[in-house]
């Protein structure tokens, strides 16, 4: 190096970086999973972080759900509601249409179908009680026709004929669950079980209760019994003492 050379300057000390603290690190990468958890759950979770706090431990983490408006059926009245078959459903307009079946067994079985005791397939009626709640609000009306308990009394015996009903004694009516139910799949699968049950090993299930059902379609048109007295004079009289026609 030469006289005239200028002269190197002193380098100056390199000040040292301030690096995070180990517990700062942490909740970064703390926050940064809460907010890809929140996020993945449609639901963003922010965290306060205490500077003066070291490591900390999770205490609890809440999350919300909107409510599914799929999972809940709206029905009017303080009933609740039952399942029925489309194919059933169908069938009883097909009936009526056809005659194949009379406006009393269709008001009885409408009526069981909708007192039935939720998850047993079992309404607890005696076939009096059918008789007053079809007529509770036919009896308010003034001079309006009521159905009477010999009427309900022969439909109820059809439609165990139909295999819709089946008589379970004491006051209760066991209904076909394959057509109506008020449950759980669940629920009905032991309620089928326990009928099958009930039958002898060397007797075919699907030859009685609840299987083969009825009414087999004639072609003949058939009243509809409720069940009131008319007079000789009166004009359906005639119509009424003939049953079937056609």
């Amino acid at each position: 190096m030469t006289s005239d050379s200028p002269s190197r300057q002193p380098r100056r000390p390199r000040r040292p970086r301030a690096l995070p603290s180990p517990s700062a690190a942490e909740d970064v990468v703390f926050n940064d999973i809460l907010s890809m958890l929140g996020e993945q759950l449609g639901q963003q979770t922010q965290a306060v972080v205490d500077p003066r706090a070291g490591r900390r431990k999770l205490k609890n983490v809440t999350f919300e759900y909107e409510t599914d408006a799929r999972a809940v059926h709206s029905f009017a009245g303080p009933s609740g509601y039952s399942l029925a078959s489309n194919w059933f459903t169908q069938l009883l307009a097909q009936l009526l249409v056809a005659n194949g079946v009379t406006k009393s067994q269709i008001c009885v079985f409408l009526f069981v179908a909708g007192g039935q005791t939720p998850g047993t397939g079992i309404a607890e009626y005696t076939q009096q009680e059918i008789t007053n709640g079809l007529n509770e609000i036919a009896a308010k009306k003034p001079g309006a026709r009521l159905i009477t308990r010999p009427t309900v009394n022969r439909a109820v015996s059809k439609l165990c004929e139909y295999r819709w009903l089946e008589q379970a004694g004491n006051g209760r009516i066991r209904l076909n669950v394959t057509l109506w139910f008020q449950g759980t799949s669940v629920a009905q699968r032991e309620v089928l079980d326990e009928i099958k049950a009930r039958y002898p090993q060397d007797v075919d299930p699907a030859a009685h209760f609840p299987h083969q059902i009825g009414p087999e379609i004639v072609h003949h048109q058939e009243e509809l019994d409720l069940g009131h007295n008319l007079s000789e004079s009166h004009p359906q009289a005639t119509v009424r003492r003939k049953r079937r026609t056609g």
